[in-house]
């Protein structure tokens, strides 16, 4: 069984997505001790930890993927970039990420607001691993969708997030039977 580590920020869906598709989570770990994932994790009986300094953070988390013997690590709306040491300290291809555009365009915060703002005609999701920039790694996979004239940010968000919560999952899934 290949064990999972997943960093988050916030409400935790694509976590209740990994989790809905039976895929092992050792630990959850977030720098916000208010996130609603650390919920979802507790719900499901997952070790959850919440560290606000982000060079404790990271010590810790470092700490705990080895105690875990974690096989990747799943940034699932961890919304803080990882200090180049953090990243180097792991080995390549360790870490995966989830954005909503068809990366490289619109890279960081708000890509889905800068998508509609540029009058794309499509964006998308894109699963990467993560290296020491913003949204930078080599890309693993990328599904796209047309943006409705219509869409707002929300309902684009909306659609985004029904594609990011089985592309993330089956994309971990396949990753891991290959490791």
């Amino acid at each position: 069984m290949h064990n999972i580590a997943v960093l988050l920020s916030g409400n935790g869906s694509n976590l209740k997505a990994i989790i809905d598709k039976g895929i092992n989570i050792s630990f959850v770990a977030s720098n916000n001790s208010k996130a609603l994932g650390l919920k979802i994790a507790k719900n499901a009986n997952i070790p959850s930890y919440s560290w606000k300094n982000i060079s404790e953070f990271e010590e810790k988390v470092l700490k705990l993927i080895i105690e875990y013997d974690v096989k990747l690590l799943v940034l699932a709306g961890y919304m803080r970039l990882l200090s180049k040491n953090f990243v180097n300290s792991l080995p390549s291809k360790f870490i995966v990420n989830v954005h909503p555009s068809l990366l490289p365009k619109y890279k960081g915060m708000n890509a889905i607001k800068q998508a509609i703002d540029d009058c794309a005609e499509y964006t998308g999701v894109t699963i990467h691993y993560v290296d020491e920039g913003m949204d930078s790694g080599s890309i693993i996979k990328q599904n796209s969708i047309k943006i409705n004239e219509i869409d707002t940010v929300e309902t684009l968000r909306d659609r985004l997030q029904a594609i990011e919560h089985c592309l993330y999952s089956d994309t971990i899934k396949s990753i891991l039977i290959k490791d």
